[in-house]
């Protein structure tokens, strides 16, 4: 006899918030979860994006709130958590996957090259000594204020009734910082540190705080980065390749188990402070 593989009475009727709720792997995470029952919060940036998670959601009979927010602007954010109130209920389970990069914060070389600080610099060559901090303090705010915001204002309504879970978005970064994404990098780990942080802090409150980090997965960013037009590898997709041992990119539907199981108080009640790869032997593999 199948049986389900997650906790499905655990999720029925629980109001659940996730933020970065239009991108390939959190959309799929608000459909599992209004799939399992729960009632779900939409946030994003882009309204199309999250219209069409939303249409999803309801067509299996799931519910589902679609609502524009920044996720770095706290009244924002506050504001959205009023409407979710009224709408669905206090929140219950936040999953914080809210975050990104930018190409303009990211080297165009692997290593110092003497033609980043001269006179004539190629306009194609940003090197390290060419990036602009402004730039990249937009890229960490997002990916660490933008998941700090969120922690204080629904963990806030958790803490009032002693029972809540939380699940941050790190990355393979947060360990082994990739060449070229250095404020990607730092902000991605610094979500870690934040995970272990929190989940010390907000214990005696009764609620759990854990990550997961995604490794490789197929998107739109990524296909373009790590695959040619024709379906086979870039370099960087064939050194990406080399040191995953299950040889395959992740997809969405991989990265379900772990943050249901996560969140669930039922089957994860004594899980706190951890962070999960979900990188298909990645972080475990030097490719030699």
């Amino acid at each position: 006899m199948k049986t389900e593989p997650v906790n499905i009475s655990f999720f029925k009727n629980k109001t659940a918030v996730v933020t970065g709720a239009g991108g390939t792997l959190c959309s799929a995470v608000a459909v599992e979860l209004a799939r399992l029952g729960a009632k779900v919060a939409l946030l994003g940036r882009t309204p199309e994006k999250l219209e069409s998670v939303t249409a999803l959601i309801r067509k299996a009979g799931g519910t589902a709130l679609p609502l524009v927010v920044d996720v770095t602007d706290v009244a924002a954010v506050e504001a959205a958590s009023k409407t979710i109130t009224r709408e669905l209920g206090l929140c219950d389970l936040l999953v914080n996957g809210a975050g990104g990069n930018r190409n303009d914060a990211v080297t165009s070389t692997v290593e110092y090259q003497p033609a980043e600080i001269a006179a004539d610099r190629p306009e194609n060559l940003r090197g390290f000594f060419n990036l602009n901090p402004d730039i990249l303090l937009d890229v960490i705010k997002l990916n660490t204020i933008g998941t700090l915001i969120p922690s204080q204002v629904f963990g806030r309504e958790m803490a009032r009734r002693g029972r809540g879970s939380i699940v941050n978005f790190a990355s393979m970064n947060s360990y082994r910082p990739l060449s070229k994404n250095l404020a990607y990098s730092l902000s991605k780990a610094g979500v870690v540190n934040l995970t272990q942080w929190l989940s010390t802090y907000l214990a005696p409150a009764g609620i759990r705080v854990n990550a997961v980090a995604p490794g490789f997965f197929a998107n739109d960013r990524s296909r373009k980065i790590l695959m040619t037009e024709d379906g086979g590898l870039t370099a960087r997709g064939q050194n990406v390749m080399a040191h995953t041992p299950m040889k395959r990119f992740g997809e969405a539907q991989d990265l379900l188990g772990a943050v249901c199981w996560l969140l669930d108080d039922e089957r994860a009640g004594f899980v706190t402070g951890i962070t999960v790869a979900v990188d298909g032997g990645f972080s475990s593999s030097s490719g030699v």
